[in-house]
Protein backbone atom coordinates (compact mmCIF):
# COMPACT_ATOMS: atom_id res chain seq x y z
CA UNK A 1 0.00 0.00 0.00
CA UNK A 2 1.61 3.40 -1.03
CA UNK A 3 1.08 6.75 0.28
CA UNK A 4 -1.65 7.58 -2.56
CA UNK A 5 -3.87 4.33 -1.47
CA UNK A 6 -3.66 5.23 2.20
CA UNK A 7 -4.82 8.55 1.65
CA UNK A 8 -7.94 7.47 -0.74
CA UNK A 9 -8.82 5.05 1.99
CA UNK A 10 -9.09 7.68 4.14
CA UNK A 11 -11.37 9.79 2.01
CA UNK A 12 -13.52 7.47 1.21
CA UNK A 13 -14.03 6.13 4.88
CA UNK A 14 -15.27 9.59 5.52
CA UNK A 15 -16.90 10.31 1.98
CA UNK A 16 -14.43 13.88 1.43
CA UNK A 17 -16.00 14.53 -1.75
CA UNK A 18 -13.53 16.64 -4.55
CA UNK A 19 -14.62 20.14 -5.60
CA UNK A 20 -13.15 22.41 -8.43
CA UNK A 21 -10.46 24.78 -7.09
CA UNK A 22 -12.09 27.51 -8.89
CA UNK A 23 -15.70 26.55 -7.75
CA UNK A 24 -17.58 29.18 -5.77
CA UNK A 25 -17.35 27.49 -2.49
CA UNK A 26 -13.72 29.13 -2.31
CA UNK A 27 -14.82 32.43 -3.54
CA UNK A 28 -15.45 34.44 -0.69
CA UNK A 29 -17.77 37.62 -1.46
CA UNK A 30 -17.21 39.88 1.40
CA UNK A 31 -20.04 42.52 -0.01
CA UNK A 32 -22.45 39.71 0.10
CA UNK A 33 -21.40 37.96 3.33
CA UNK A 34 -21.74 41.39 5.18
CA UNK A 35 -25.54 41.65 3.85
CA UNK A 36 -26.25 38.09 5.46
CA UNK A 37 -24.55 39.03 8.37
CA UNK A 38 -26.80 42.25 8.50
CA UNK A 39 -30.00 40.54 7.87
CA UNK A 40 -29.48 38.11 10.25
CA UNK A 41 -32.09 35.32 8.93
CA UNK A 42 -31.06 33.23 11.75
CA UNK A 43 -32.44 35.10 14.39
CA UNK A 44 -35.83 34.37 13.13
CA UNK A 45 -34.93 30.66 13.05
CA UNK A 46 -33.78 28.98 15.83
CA UNK A 47 -33.33 25.95 13.46
CA UNK A 48 -32.18 28.13 10.39
CA UNK A 49 -28.67 26.35 9.54
CA UNK A 50 -29.19 23.18 8.30
CA UNK A 51 -25.25 21.86 7.29
CA UNK A 52 -22.38 22.11 7.35
CA UNK A 53 -19.05 21.70 4.96
CA UNK A 54 -15.53 21.48 6.60
CA UNK A 55 -12.75 21.32 4.11
CA UNK A 56 -10.63 18.52 4.12
CA UNK A 57 -8.07 20.51 5.69
CA UNK A 58 -9.35 21.64 7.92
CA UNK A 59 -10.73 18.30 8.96
CA UNK A 60 -7.14 16.80 9.47
CA UNK A 61 -6.02 19.69 11.18
CA UNK A 62 -8.76 19.65 14.06
CA UNK A 63 -7.86 15.74 13.94
CA UNK A 64 -4.45 16.15 14.65
CA UNK A 65 -5.00 18.89 17.12
CA UNK A 66 -7.24 17.04 19.16
CA UNK A 67 -5.48 13.43 18.60
CA UNK A 68 -2.27 15.67 19.83
CA UNK A 69 -4.25 16.19 23.83
CA UNK A 70 -4.44 12.83 23.92
CA UNK A 71 -6.83 12.32 27.17
CA UNK A 72 -6.72 16.06 27.79
CA UNK A 73 -9.54 18.09 25.99
CA UNK A 74 -8.30 20.82 23.47
CA UNK A 75 -9.69 23.87 21.48
CA UNK A 76 -9.67 25.86 18.33
CA UNK A 77 -11.24 27.82 15.89
CA UNK A 78 -12.83 27.97 12.89
CA UNK A 79 -13.15 30.22 10.07
CA UNK A 80 -15.62 30.45 6.87
CA UNK A 81 -18.74 31.85 5.26
CA UNK A 82 -22.14 31.46 5.01
CA UNK A 83 -24.07 29.60 2.10
CA UNK A 84 -28.14 30.07 2.27
CA UNK A 85 -28.50 27.55 5.34
CA UNK A 86 -25.18 26.01 4.97
CA UNK A 87 -21.88 26.88 7.16
CA UNK A 88 -18.62 26.65 5.49
CA UNK A 89 -16.05 25.61 7.18
CA UNK A 90 -12.47 26.88 5.30
CA UNK A 91 -9.94 26.44 7.99
CA UNK A 92 -9.49 26.08 11.74
CA UNK A 93 -6.39 26.38 14.05
CA UNK A 94 -5.36 25.46 17.80
CA UNK A 95 -5.93 28.35 20.50
CA UNK A 96 -3.13 28.26 23.68
CA UNK A 97 -5.77 27.03 26.08
CA UNK A 98 -5.16 24.83 28.86
CA UNK A 99 -7.77 21.97 29.32
CA UNK A 100 -8.25 18.49 31.70
CA UNK A 101 -10.08 15.41 31.14
CA UNK A 102 -13.62 16.96 31.09
CA UNK A 103 -13.72 20.72 30.46
CA UNK A 104 -11.46 23.39 28.39
CA UNK A 105 -12.09 26.96 28.68
CA UNK A 106 -10.47 29.69 26.42
CA UNK A 107 -9.38 32.49 28.86
CA UNK A 108 -8.27 36.08 28.04
CA UNK A 109 -4.68 35.02 26.07
CA UNK A 110 -6.90 32.83 23.99
CA UNK A 111 -9.21 35.53 23.07
CA UNK A 112 -6.29 37.81 22.10
CA UNK A 113 -4.49 35.22 20.23
CA UNK A 114 -7.45 34.78 18.17
CA UNK A 115 -8.24 38.09 17.52
CA UNK A 116 -4.31 39.14 15.82
CA UNK A 117 -4.53 35.44 14.30
CA UNK A 118 -7.65 36.59 12.36
CA UNK A 119 -6.56 39.86 11.44
CA UNK A 120 -2.95 38.26 10.21
CA UNK A 121 -5.15 36.19 8.10
CA UNK A 122 -6.56 38.89 6.74
CA UNK A 123 -3.19 40.62 5.69
CA UNK A 124 -2.45 37.68 3.49
CA UNK A 125 -6.16 37.01 1.28
CA UNK A 126 -8.06 35.28 4.31
CA UNK A 127 -10.66 37.29 4.13
CA UNK A 128 -13.06 34.83 5.92
CA UNK A 129 -14.82 35.51 9.34
CA UNK A 130 -14.81 33.41 12.45
CA UNK A 131 -16.98 30.37 12.46
CA UNK A 132 -16.87 28.68 15.32
CA UNK A 133 -14.91 27.01 18.15
CA UNK A 134 -14.25 22.87 18.11
CA UNK A 135 -12.89 21.00 20.81
CA UNK A 136 -12.37 17.09 22.13
CA UNK A 137 -14.26 14.86 23.77
CA UNK A 138 -11.13 12.08 24.12
CA UNK A 139 -13.10 8.59 24.32
CA UNK A 140 -16.38 9.89 25.38
CA UNK A 141 -18.67 11.10 22.03
CA UNK A 142 -19.32 13.50 20.09
CA UNK A 143 -22.12 15.99 22.18
CA UNK A 144 -22.33 19.07 23.98
CA UNK A 145 -21.89 18.80 28.10
CA UNK A 146 -23.73 21.79 30.29
CA UNK A 147 -20.54 23.61 30.23
CA UNK A 148 -20.30 23.49 26.26
CA UNK A 149 -23.63 24.56 26.22
CA UNK A 150 -23.25 27.44 28.06
CA UNK A 151 -20.57 28.68 25.90
CA UNK A 152 -22.18 28.03 22.84
CA UNK A 153 -25.18 29.73 24.06
CA UNK A 154 -22.91 33.37 24.50
CA UNK A 155 -20.99 32.69 21.83
CA UNK A 156 -24.31 32.57 19.57
CA UNK A 157 -25.76 35.30 21.56
CA UNK A 158 -22.66 38.01 20.46
CA UNK A 159 -21.01 36.29 17.95
CA UNK A 160 -23.25 35.11 15.30
CA UNK A 161 -23.18 33.10 12.70
CA UNK A 162 -21.26 30.32 15.25
CA UNK A 163 -20.97 26.70 15.67
CA UNK A 164 -19.60 24.22 17.86
CA UNK A 165 -18.04 21.38 16.56
CA UNK A 166 -16.81 18.02 18.69
CA UNK A 167 -13.84 15.57 17.65
CA UNK A 168 -13.70 12.25 19.29
CA UNK A 169 -10.00 11.45 18.53
CA UNK A 170 -9.70 8.00 20.78
CA UNK A 171 -13.18 6.74 19.12
CA UNK A 172 -11.34 7.94 15.79
CA UNK A 173 -8.67 5.93 16.30
CA UNK A 174 -10.87 3.06 17.38
CA UNK A 175 -13.31 3.08 14.51
CA UNK A 176 -10.91 4.33 11.78
CA UNK A 177 -13.34 6.78 10.40
CA UNK A 178 -13.38 10.52 11.77
CA UNK A 179 -15.93 11.11 14.95
CA UNK A 180 -17.15 14.29 14.90
CA UNK A 181 -20.55 16.54 15.53
CA UNK A 182 -21.63 19.52 14.74
CA UNK A 183 -24.10 21.39 16.69
CA UNK A 184 -26.30 24.98 17.55
CA UNK A 185 -28.03 25.95 20.82
CA UNK A 186 -31.52 27.20 20.69
CA UNK A 187 -32.41 30.42 22.25
CA UNK A 188 -32.69 30.12 26.02
CA UNK A 189 -36.11 29.28 27.21
CA UNK A 190 -36.59 27.89 23.47
CA UNK A 191 -38.62 24.15 23.37
CA UNK A 192 -37.63 22.46 20.43
CA UNK A 193 -40.60 20.06 18.86
CA UNK A 194 -40.12 16.32 19.34
CA UNK A 195 -37.84 14.60 16.68
CA UNK A 196 -37.09 10.78 16.64
CA UNK A 197 -34.66 10.91 14.09
CA UNK A 198 -31.36 11.73 16.10
CA UNK A 199 -28.97 8.71 16.03
CA UNK A 200 -27.86 6.88 19.13
CA UNK A 201 -24.48 7.06 20.34
CA UNK A 202 -22.33 5.44 23.07
CA UNK A 203 -22.63 7.61 26.38
CA UNK A 204 -20.31 6.36 29.02
CA UNK A 205 -22.34 5.50 32.52
CA UNK A 206 -20.43 8.53 34.21
CA UNK A 207 -21.40 10.99 31.56
CA UNK A 208 -25.11 10.00 30.50
CA UNK A 209 -26.38 12.37 33.25
CA UNK A 210 -25.03 15.47 31.83
CA UNK A 211 -25.93 14.16 28.29
CA UNK A 212 -28.99 13.94 29.03
CA UNK A 213 -29.80 17.16 30.86
CA UNK A 214 -28.63 18.68 27.85
CA UNK A 215 -29.62 17.20 25.10
CA UNK A 216 -32.60 19.29 24.18
CA UNK A 217 -31.14 22.51 24.10
CA UNK A 218 -29.10 22.09 20.84
CA UNK A 219 -29.06 20.72 17.49
CA UNK A 220 -26.99 18.43 15.08
CA UNK A 221 -25.97 19.87 11.88
CA UNK A 222 -25.58 17.71 8.50
CA UNK A 223 -21.76 17.01 8.34
CA UNK A 224 -20.02 16.65 4.91
CA UNK A 225 -16.38 17.32 3.47
CA UNK A 226 -15.27 18.70 0.40
CA UNK A 227 -11.34 19.46 -1.06
CA UNK A 228 -9.82 21.42 -3.74
CA UNK A 229 -6.87 20.36 -5.87
CA UNK A 230 -4.71 22.81 -3.40
CA UNK A 231 -6.19 20.23 -0.68
CA UNK A 232 -4.83 17.24 -2.42
CA UNK A 233 -1.61 18.53 -2.95
CA UNK A 234 -1.14 19.11 0.80
CA UNK A 235 -2.75 16.14 1.78
CA UNK A 236 -0.51 14.20 -0.22
CA UNK A 237 2.93 15.87 1.05
CA UNK A 238 1.51 15.04 4.47
CA UNK A 239 0.44 11.35 3.28
CA UNK A 240 4.41 11.18 1.66
CA UNK A 241 5.51 12.40 5.42
CA UNK A 242 3.22 10.19 7.71
CA UNK A 243 1.49 6.78 5.71
CA UNK A 244 4.23 4.17 7.40
CA UNK A 245 3.54 5.56 10.39
CA UNK A 246 -0.15 4.95 9.63
CA UNK A 247 0.44 1.79 8.02
CA UNK A 248 2.57 0.25 11.08
CA UNK A 249 0.35 1.64 13.74
CA UNK A 250 -2.01 -0.89 15.40
CA UNK A 251 -5.02 0.22 16.54
CA UNK A 252 -5.79 -2.79 19.62
CA UNK A 253 -2.62 -1.52 21.06
CA UNK A 254 -2.80 2.16 20.90
CA UNK A 255 -6.78 2.15 22.12
CA UNK A 256 -5.38 -0.70 24.43
CA UNK A 257 -6.38 1.65 27.86
CA UNK A 258 -9.66 3.30 26.24
CA UNK A 259 -11.04 -0.53 24.72
CA UNK A 260 -10.51 -1.24 28.92
CA UNK A 261 -12.30 1.54 29.61
CA UNK A 262 -15.38 0.32 27.19
CA UNK A 263 -15.50 -3.13 28.64
CA UNK A 264 -15.81 -1.92 32.23
CA UNK A 265 -18.27 1.09 31.28
CA UNK A 266 -20.40 -1.66 29.52
CA UNK A 267 -20.41 -4.18 32.73
CA UNK A 268 -21.54 -1.27 34.59
CA UNK A 269 -24.33 -0.65 32.49
CA UNK A 270 -24.91 -4.25 32.51
CA UNK A 271 -25.37 -4.30 36.48
CA UNK A 272 -27.96 -1.31 36.58
CA UNK A 273 -29.93 -3.25 33.98
CA UNK A 274 -30.04 -6.00 36.27
CA UNK A 275 -30.85 -4.15 38.52
CA UNK A 276 -33.35 -2.28 37.34
CA UNK A 277 -35.40 -5.63 35.59
CA UNK A 278 -35.72 -6.70 39.25
CA UNK A 279 -38.76 -4.62 40.32
CA UNK A 280 -36.91 -1.55 41.69
CA UNK A 281 -38.93 1.25 39.56
CA UNK A 282 -39.17 0.97 36.60
CA UNK A 283 -40.99 -0.97 33.92
CA UNK A 284 -40.54 -4.11 31.23
CA UNK A 285 -40.43 -2.01 28.28
CA UNK A 286 -37.79 0.40 29.93
CA UNK A 287 -35.60 -1.87 31.23
CA UNK A 288 -35.79 -3.77 27.65
CA UNK A 289 -34.98 -0.37 26.25
CA UNK A 290 -32.36 0.10 28.08
CA UNK A 291 -31.07 -3.73 27.22
CA UNK A 292 -31.34 -2.37 23.59
CA UNK A 293 -29.17 0.25 24.16
CA UNK A 294 -26.39 -1.86 26.02
CA UNK A 295 -26.62 -4.15 22.82
CA UNK A 296 -25.84 -2.05 20.30
CA UNK A 297 -23.06 -0.43 22.62
CA UNK A 298 -21.87 -4.37 22.57
CA UNK A 299 -21.84 -4.52 19.45
CA UNK A 300 -20.03 -1.37 18.27
CA UNK A 301 -16.94 -2.19 20.42
CA UNK A 302 -17.14 -5.35 19.29
CA UNK A 303 -17.20 -4.53 15.73
CA UNK A 304 -14.41 -2.22 16.66
CA UNK A 305 -12.26 -5.01 18.05
CA UNK A 306 -12.61 -7.24 14.72
CA UNK A 307 -12.08 -4.29 12.74
CA UNK A 308 -8.75 -3.95 13.91
CA UNK A 309 -7.92 -7.77 14.45
CA UNK A 310 -8.99 -7.89 10.54
CA UNK A 311 -6.42 -4.63 10.07
CA UNK A 312 -3.68 -6.59 11.76
CA UNK A 313 -4.36 -9.67 9.47
CA UNK A 314 -3.94 -7.72 6.57
CA UNK A 315 -0.97 -5.98 7.70
CA UNK A 316 0.90 -9.42 8.65
CA UNK A 317 -0.28 -10.99 5.31
CA UNK A 318 0.99 -7.51 3.31
CA UNK A 319 4.36 -7.46 5.05
CA UNK A 320 5.31 -11.49 5.13
CA UNK A 321 4.26 -11.72 1.20
CA UNK A 322 6.99 -9.20 0.51
CA UNK A 323 9.72 -10.97 2.80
Amino acid sequence: MDSDSARKTFELSNSISSVSSVDSIFRYDHKKQQEILASKPWAKDPHYFKEIKISALALLKMVMHARSGGRLEIMGLMLGKIDGTTMVVMDAFALPVEGTETRVNAQAAAYEYMSTYIESAKKVGRLENALGWYHSHPGYGCWLSGIDVSTQMLNQQFQEPWAAIVVDPIRTMSAGKVSLGAFRTYPKGYKPAADGSSQYQTIPLDKIEDFGVHCKQYYSLTVSYFKSSLDSYLLDLLWNKYWVNTLSSCSLLTNAEYTTQQIADLSQKLERVEYQSGGFGKSVSQSDNTITKVAQDCSKATIEAVHGLMGQVVKDKLFNSTQ
